[in-house]
């Protein structure tokens, strides 16, 4: 599903370029779960970055779902974006001129979904987050928890081949967090898709199948966390 070797990747801050990522190497099997522990700064969300094709490599070769990330030009790189990826973001960028369902029925319409399939997908979602009542809702009368399942439900809609979580549980407390994180690896298992979570929680990174650390621009297998 996600194959990088030997990845570079520096930034510019100021004059001077701060190096982020030195030779990474990452081969992620379908249906399987990675974590990525680190510190912030370490470069977590410039790896699923990379991985969606969102920025480019300085050197080294990405394939993502089949999609040779780094040859290909940015339509290729969306079409596979809207074919095969799904995001969860620590700041859930919810749409805050759409309703929760029109949210979560976004990645359907990009994806040429009829709109009665669709409409029973949201429904289908909603009913499995614990939000079958505020499909009307606007994003900012949800709390950060109920903000987070949307986004959850969202990322999944299309069921996607790979999901990317950046964060997913870094604004919740602890009761929301869990809920969000049982949430994530009860649908993650139904579709089958395989997932990667850039994180420093450790208790985060339990759901996961493999665990790997970020340091100095390299990963590095991770002590795993006691499941949950």
């Amino acid at each position: 599903m996600v194959v990088l070797r030997g990845v570079h990747k520096s930034v510019r801050e100021g004059g001077a370029v701060r190096p982020v990522l030195a030779g990474v190497d990452l081969t992620i099997a379908a249906g399987e779960a990675v974590a990525v522990l680190g510190r912030s700064g370490s470069g977590k969300s410039t790896l699923l970055n990379l991985i969606a094709g969102i920025d480019d490599a300085d050197a080294g070769a990405i394939a993502t779902a089949g999609c040779d990330v780094v040859a290909a030009g940015e339509r290729e790189r969306a079409a596979m974006r809207t074919r095969a990826l799904g995001f969860v973001f620590q700041s859930f960028h919810l749409l805050p001129t759409l309703t929760v369902a029109e949210n979560i029925a976004l990645p359907l319409e990009l994806a040429g979904v009829p709109p009665a399939a669709a409409a029973a997908r949201v429904a289908e979602l909603l009913a499995r987050v614990e939000l079958g009542d505020r499909a009307a809702a606007w994003p900012a009368v949800l709390s950060g928890g109920e903000q987070q399942r949307v986004a959850v439900a969202r990322a999944l809609a299309a069921r996607p081949q790979l999901l990317l979580c950046d964060e997913p549980t870094g604004n919740l407390d602890d009761a929301a967090a869990a809920l969000v994180l049982e949430l994530l690896l009860e649908l993650r298992r139904e579709q089958g898709c395989a997932m990667v979570v850039v994180t420093h929680s450790r208790t985060t990174a339990a759901i996961c199948d493999r665990q790997l650390r970020l340091e100095g621009g390299r990963l590095v297998a991770a002590e795993a966390a006691p499941a949950r």
